[in-house]
């Protein structure tokens, strides 16, 4: 997406928790990406020849070069580093037999670019105040800070003031669903947390630190979360498979009092609800109107229907391993079997193409291939199709626009990328901006508004229904919304001004 939705497993379509992140194996073809460059250290002979010789054999073996840097220049001879992307790990090994087999060349060293990024981890802490004299020590820490910490302890609503508690988000994860890996544990889940909490620093000037807990007991996940809150100001649960996720999300919202945000539900409806407003715009449909099919009846999809119904939805059908979700079906979870009863009285029965009989929307988060592109066929005139399963989407988007008005996916080398970092970093630098203590329905819708608003309609067309994630007003339009949205919140508290009386 750079980071992109995903789902915790592409294995089977009941485990659709999404998050952030680039799709793990893309799709083989054409599209190169820079998250599977490499850098090729190698000699070439004196012959003028063999830089042409060199790019023609990254070229013909489907890659694109992006520099060539000399490194070192002999009579006898070049020493030059080639940095090329490809389209995924087995191709860049292809690539570099290709340069093996060019003549005069001898290839010395291979870097994969995205291992050296990782190098060392992505994060660092630096202090915020200098200490360069004994004065500032004095203050910084002792004995100077034994009078902030007894202020505290006398008016502890001043610690978000005082303390980074402020402006700090713990991403928490137990590893179970990282993105389109699946269960992959703590430790190999940290480089994804160590990119959430880059973003939320780069998007939304957030301290974000990933806490990567080495256990699945829900029991202990509560607890320990519950334990580390009184340092932080949010708590972003990410990658958490369902239906753990939702008893967790539940439990600590109850307990804790500051907000309680899983990206994989919240971040992944918001941003979906933000792209069907503006597709609904495109293809001049109301929400309260069309019919609605989600694939995907895991943590993603049950956050997207409940949005859409808080929305106006009206007329909604979800899908998963057991057929259309339906509330007579006595194999369901008792998870599901809720989700049926919003979702379907009518009590329909059957697949996946079955649902999409007269559909207007499509919408996936389950996992890849799950549906023939023919099927869509099936849907009415100027249809708008939403597959965001990752690595593989539900259905090729490139082969939708055959069928749809409307194509979005969580690909970021297509149009109308989906992607969570839209949401969170404003949705959560608005909670700590407003002092939230719990997240609402009103909070997620407002976001969703935010992030579609900022498509003008002179910029709304088919292949432009959602913001950049570089575009700077998304998460200045997001946090002010939240914010405003949050001290409005029954129970809201006001947040006191920095020209405030700062002692005790």
């Amino acid at each position: 997406m750079g980071d992109a939705m995903s789902t915790d497993t592409a294995a089977t379509p009941s485990t659709d928790d999404t998050s952030l992140g680039e799709p793990a194996t893309p799709p083989r073809g054409p599209v190169t990406s820079a998250s599977y460059s490499i850098t090729v250290r190698l000699t070439a002979d004196g012959d003028p020849a063999s830089i042409g010789r060199i790019a023609t054999a990254v070229g013909s073996a489907g890659g694109a070069v992006t520099a060539i840097d000399v490194v070192d220049s002999r009579s006898d001879g070049l020493t030059v580093d080639v940095t090329c992307s490809a389209a995924d790990a087995a191709h860049s090994e292809e690539m570099v037999d290709a340069l093996r087999d060019v003549p005069g060349v001898k290839v010395r060293k291979v870097s994969d670019r995205t291992f050296l990024l990782h190098l060392g981890g992505k994060l660092e802490v630096a202090s915020r105040v200098p200490l360069k004299t004994r004065d500032d020590l004095s203050m910084a820490y002792t004995p100077g800070v034994a009078r902030v910490c007894l202020a505290l302890a006398d008016n502890p609503d001043d610690v978000r003031r005082l303390t980074i508690k402020g402006n700090t988000v713990a991403v928490v994860t137990d590893g179970s669903a990282v993105l389109g890996l699946g269960d992959i544990g703590p430790g190999a889940a940290m480089p994804v947390m160590e990119g959430k909490a880059v973003l939320f620093k780069r998007f939304a000037d957030i301290d974000a630190w990933p806490i990567c807990l080495d256990t699945q007991d829900v029991d202990e996940i509560v607890r320990t979360v519950e334990l580390i809150a009184p340092g932080f100001g949010g708590i972003n649960l990410e990658d958490i498979a369902a239906p753990r996720c939702f008893e967790i999300e539940a439990r600590l919202r109850e307990k804790l009092d500051i907000p309680v945000f899983h990206d994989d539900q919240h971040g992944t409806a918001i941003v979906a609800l933000a792209a069907l407003r503006n597709a609904l715009r495109v293809v001049d449909k109301q929400v309260e109107d069309v019919k609605i099919v989600v694939a995907g009846g895991g943590a993603a999809g049950t956050a997207i229907v409940h949005l859409m119904l808080e929305a106006g939805a009206r007329h909604v059908l979800v899908w998963d391993r057991e057929g259309i979700l339906s509330p007579d079906d006595d194999q369901l979870s008792p998870a599901k079997r809720n989700l049926a009863r919003r979702t379907n009285p009518e009590c329909v029965r059957g697949e996946l193409p079955d649902a999409l009989d007269g559909a207007d929307v499509f919408i996936g988060v389950s996992a890849g291939n799950v549906l023939p592109v023919e099927a869509l066929a099936r849907m009415a005139p100027q249809a708008v199709v939403f597959p965001m399963a990752n690595p593989t989407p539900e259905v090729d988007p490139v082969r939708a626009r055959q069928h749809a008005a409307v194509v979005a996916s969580g690909r970021s080398d297509l149009p109308n990328q989906i992607n969570n970092v839209l949401a969170f970093p404003g949705f959560f630098r608005g909670l700590l901006d407003a002092r939230a203590r719990e997240i609402s329905d009103g909070m997620l819708l407002a976001a969703a508004e935010a992030i579609s608003s900022v498509v003008t309609d002179d910029q709304l067309n088919a292949n432009y229904i959602i913001p950049s994630v570089f575009d700077p007003a998304v998460t200045k339009a997001v946090a002010a919304a939240v914010a405003d949205q949050a001290r409005q919140e029954p129970g809201a508290t006001a947040p006191v001004g920095d020209d405030g009386d700062l002692i005790g």
